[in-house]
């Protein structure tokens, strides 16, 4: 059985959250962990729903070789206990996140964190989106994806049983 149950969440869920879960997978295999946990990603948003992650950012994580094995969904309510840690990638989506959980009251047990608060080489609040922009966006999100990814892996390893 899995000890931790993470989620990572953005606007749409095609191209940082699907990116986050993707390198958090990969740490987490690279590593042997991957029997302790559960990761998925979603997008406060609804408009990509059963999409997979945006080809440039599948593109540019496959050069890293890193799978994005997601289909795009929307954070639902159920999520917030079924859950441990949800992850939001920017300040938009964290209001967003933290709302959905006054909504659902003390059925929310999960602990609701910014990606970046995890991330050691930025001073960035907020994972750009990349979406609009070019190439070299994508590759900017997943090294800051893999700095933070880093840093919640180290953060979490303490709490996993032996």
């Amino acid at each position: 059985m899995a000890e931790h149950r993470v989620l990572f969440v953005c606007l749409g869920n095609i191209c940082r959250s699907p990116a986050a879960e993707g390198v958090f997978l990969h740490l987490i295999e690279q590593h042997g962990l991957s029997d302790n946990f559960v990761v998925d990603s979603a997008g406060t948003g609804s408009w990509h729903v059963g999409n997979r992650a945006d080809s440039r950012m599948r593109a540019a994580a496959e050069r890293r070789g890193i799978h994005l094995p997601s289909r795009a969904r929307q954070i639902d309510v159920s999520d917030l206990s079924a859950f441990d840690l949800v992850i939001t990638m920017d300040s938009d989506n964290l209001a967003n996140v933290k709302s959905l959980a006054r909504e659902a009251g003390p059925a929310a047990t999960a602990e609701i964190r910014s990606m970046l608060s995890y991330a050691k080489n930025t001073n960035l609040q907020d994972v750009p989106d990349p979406y609009y922009g070019g190439e070299s966006g994508f590759e900017q999100v997943l090294d800051l994806l893999e700095d933070a990814c880093g840093g919640l892996l180290e953060a979490l390893k303490p709490r996993l049983s032996r």
